[in-house]
């Protein structure tokens, strides 16, 4: 990681300075185009759009482009794409590399002034929400990368960082979280609701509330990840479940102005294109994958013949008016022609033409959808989980029922745009839903951890990638749980043979390798000590979904 604050080179005795040799350059002259300091609420702005897309595109919803391919959420239209096949690209282009440039650059130094200068103006709202963001920031880093830079991250007199274990991270992780709440519940000097929703407008509006139950969120998540541990504790998974978001009103997501500015609209929406057009050769030309269409349209072994309403809310329907998915590194060309599935902007896939002009984007899909960073659903899911691993059935089985009905509201009242005429979900069909037992056993007994897993994979399809490749990798892709028949996540078939990556030497991917332009060209000798310099680093196992 290049450090971003350059020391002089010129030598101390030269009269001309009157400076140190220890001052930085932005310490000894100012920026004549903007001020030394900036007030915390506009800093702020920035650094919750970096959770999602920013200005620049760096976010998660960056790299969730190649990652969703990991989880089969979604497949490149054609073949050899280096992500269907559970592989990586590491060069000077940074391709899956945006969850790093979130972190240290657009995260990084910004949110740490931000606390900085927020506590010594008393807005101990503003250090509590960048201690929260940091936390979250913290957790994402560590599971896409494994061992990352930490103690030595911000250090601006250094210009190679020495990494340390995800163990550590952790840890640190937790300390944030605690310290976010202590803030957050401080009231008095500068501390004001109207003051934290201008630079909030467009996440929580200044509800320092809200700002917890997300905090709490990151510990439930914590806690969650480490299920593989012998040191794990549902009952802390549980508690802090309960304390965090509960409601869709509660939804941590990132909004956006959607006016003329390209940097005001979705990262995924059609203004920006980031999902390739029609038929480009583009590495981001996306389609729904087999397995998702599946899981959803009744052809799923653990859902047999069950066709899911949210399938015409989440995904894209075809010209034959059926909903099919491209198969894992063989493209859009092997379905008939009117099987393939339109683009996520709604483009048809018939034409031979590359065509651009949007049709009807919907879900996370359009210029001005919000983004969910954490959501309730998410939550209760997390909680089902933990309840089912400690044995209290009927908690489980009351969590996974209201994780999917919170889906289902969540579509109907955020999402329910362009929603093919006839596919709208009523209260009726919720109900219909909900009361069938080959999705909601009537009985806590006939729940099974698979059940609640796939029903988590469905309700953060799109926009929760990056959680989604936590799960799959604490199941270590095809796992079973104890004396269930089958596997957890039911007919997920990895890539393998001639289809998995060429560098996998046969294992399935665990971690993003680090930034190739930081990493690979200013740090190398760090990550020769760790291993990072193997073709097959990609494949070492994180630390989260170890027993130890």
């Amino acid at each position: 990681m290049k450090n971003i604050f350059i020391k002089f080179s010129l030598v101390c005795s030269i009269a001309f300075f009157s400076y140190s040799c220890s001052k930085k350059i932005d310490e000894a002259y100012a920026n004549p185009n903007a001020a030394v300091r900036v007030a915390p609420e506009e800093l702020l702005p920035q650094i919750i759009a970096s959770m999602a897309g920013n200005y620049a595109g760096h976010g998660t919803m960056w790299d969730s482009r190649y990652i969703g391919a990991y989880v089969q959420n979604w497949h490149y239209y054609s073949t050899l794409s280096n992500f269907d096949r559970m592989g990586y690209t590491n060069n000077a282009t940074d391709v899956a590399q945006s969850t790093w440039r979130m972190h240290y650059y657009d995260i990084g130094q910004n949110n740490q002034r931000m606390i900085e200068w927020a506590a010594e103006e008393g807005k101990w709202d503003y250090v509590g929400v960048g201690k929260a963001i940091s936390a979250w920031s913290w957790l994402t880093l560590t599971d896409y990368y494994g061992e990352v830079i930490l103690k030595e991250a911000f250090n601006t007199d250094l210009i190679t960082f020495k990494y340390n274990t995800q163990e550590e991270v952790y840890e640190h992780v937790r300390s944030l979280c605690f310290e976010a709440i202590d803030n957050l519940n401080k009231t008095g000097d500068a501390v004001n609701q109207a003051n934290l929703a201008k630079g909030d407008a467009f996440f929580y509006n200044g509800d320092v509330n809200k700002w917890k139950k997300f905090t709490y969120g990151i510990l439930a998540r914590y806690h969650n990840h480490l299920s593989n541990k012998a040191t794990y504790k549902p009952d802390s998974v549980i508690y802090y479940a309960n304390l965090s978001i509960n409601s869709n009103g509660d939804n941590a997501a990132v909004k956006f102005a959607n006016t003329a500015l390209s940097a005001t609209k979705n990262f995924f929406g059609p203004f920006r294109a980031n999902l390739g057009t029609a038929l480009t050769t583009s590495p981001t030309a996306i389609r729904q994958g087999k397995y998702s269409a599946d899981l959803l349209t009744g052809i799923n072994s653990a859902f047999p013949s069950v066709e899911d309403p949210r399938a015409w809310y989440l995904l894209r329907g075809n010209a034959n008016g059926t909903i099919k998915g491209v198969p894992l590194n063989v493209g859009q060309t092997v379905l008939a022609v009117n099987d393939r599935p339109e683009n996520f902007h709604g483009v048809s896939q018939v034409v031979t033409t590359n065509a651009t002009t949007p049709g009807s984007p919907r879900f996370i899909f359009r210029d001005d959808a919000p983004f969910p960073i954490m959501t309730a659903s998410e939550i209760q899911f997390i909680k089902a989980e933990a309840a089912y691993r400690k044995g209290d059935k009927g908690l489980a089985l009351s969590a996974y029922k209201e994780g999917i009905r919170l889906h289902f509201e969540m579509l109907t009242s955020t999402y329910n745009v362009n929603i093919p005429a006839g596919k709208e979900i009523t209260p009726a069909i919720t109900d219909a839903f909900l009361n069938n037992t080959a999705v909601v056993p009537a009985t806590s007994e006939g729940l099974t951890l698979s059940k609640i897993m796939l029903q988590k994979y469905i309700a953060m399809w799109g926009y929760g990638v990056l959680e989604t490749w936590v799960d799959m990798r604490r199941f270590h892709y095809t796992d079973s749980y104890q004396s269930e028949a089958g596997q957890v996540y039911a007919d997920f078939a990895p890539p393998s043979g001639g289809d998995l990556f060429q560098d996998n030497n046969g294992e399935l991917v665990y971690r993003m390798r680090p930034r190739f332009n930081s990493e690979y060209v200013w740090n190398i000798v760090e990550l020769q000590r760790i291993g990072a310099t193997t073709n097959d680093y990609h494949t070492l196992e994180t630390w989260f979904s170890k027993p130890q």
